[in-house]
């Protein structure tokens, strides 16, 4: 079986080669959008750089993989970043998928197509409403969030009108090593890990604290990828999640309880976000009723693994200055 990656240089796409690689069975390939290989990135991923803003180059990917499955994992992926350039985050979010949908068509091809949207289509929910259901209205409330909306139904229309094999997924917030500082866990982790190596004051920059999440491994979340491509309903949306909502507080407490270092933590109104909601959680129940997936790494776990390696990174990177 042949399977291409889009954003194999990712967050989740590096985790989805890694667990694609374990089963053996499957070729994975993979598509950047330039800067090479990542370190992270297995050598066994055969990489392709093409630009999916580009129907020429989604074209010719798709002509020399011809792949039986696809997961569309490529794009802009931060809520915050969206709210700076809106039309970056439509543009770079809609424009491949419609690509790969048309290329499919040309080409004849049949692949399962997994089409990634998120948490954030459902945007405002009420509390009545948590935990979110795959039948909860979507009232996006941020860029990003509407972009992901568009995705979803762009693949649900192309599955109704063209008859594309493609199921859909809302995953809520998946956190672990290599993920961007951009995002809440890793920015944490990275700042005790500066600190810890005298790089900066002991001094950590936090933004909302009292926000209560969905936090998943990323590990986690992969593997329920390949499961529901491989055992979901073309057509159909699932959501992936832990189910809880964690405070974000828990995460700085667990990422502080891992460190000996003596640190202050203070508020940053730069890192508040413009609209925040109190809370956000996922029903995962239809995920797990059709793939009997279950998350297995503990958020203490994830926890270590993500402090572990941004410390390996700067330990690295410091090496490498010197």
């Amino acid at each position: 079986m042949r399977a291409l990656i889009t954003g194999v240089g990712g967050f989740a796409g590096s985790h989805l080669a890694d667990a694609l690689l374990a089963r053996r069975e499957t070729e994975v390939w993979g598509c950047v959008i330039g800067g090479g290989r990542p370190e992270y990135l297995s050598d066994q991923v055969q990489l392709i750089e093409a630009d999916l803003r580009d129907p020429k180059a989604v074209l010719a990917l798709l002509d020399r993989v011809r792949p039986d499955r696809i997961y569309h994992l490529a794009g802009q992926s931060s809520p915050q970043q969206s709210w700076t350039d809106p039309w970056d985050t439509l543009e770079s979010n809609l424009r491949p998928q419609v690509y790969l949908f048309e290329a499919i068509l040309r080409l004849g091809l049949a692949p399962r197509v997994l089409v990634v949207g998120s948490n954030e289509e459902y945007g405002r929910v009420l509390p009545e409403d948590l935990p979110v259901r795959e039948t909860t209205s979507l009232r996006p409330y941020s860029p990003y969030g509407v972009s992901k909306v568009a995705q979803d139904l762009l693949a649900l229309q192309y599955f109704l009108s063209r008859g594309l094999h493609a199921v859909r997924v809302r995953p809520s917030n998946h956190i672990g090593p290599r993920q961007n500082e951009r995002f809440v866990a890793p920015a944490f982790a990275r700042q005790i890990a500066r600190i810890e190596a005298g790089l900066q004051p002991p001094v950590m920059r936090v933004g909302n604290l009292s926000a209560r999440r969905d936090f998943t491994d990323v590990r986690d979340i992969a593997r329920a990828y390949w499961l529901v491509l491989e055992r979901g309903e073309p057509g159909e949306v699932y959501n992936v999640g832990s189910g809880l909502a964690v405070p974000v507080q828990a995460i700085l407490d667990g990422l502080l309880a891992l460190t000996t270092a003596d640190i202050r933590v203070e508020v940053d109104a730069a890192l508040l976000r413009p609209v925040d909601l109190p809370e956000q959680s996922c029903d995962p129940g239809k995920l797990r009723a059709r793939t009997g997936w279950e998350p297995q790494i503990t958020l203490e776990q994830t926890l270590r693994d993500l402090l572990d390696y941004e410390r390996a990174r700067l330990t690295e990177r410091n090496g490498l200055e010197s």
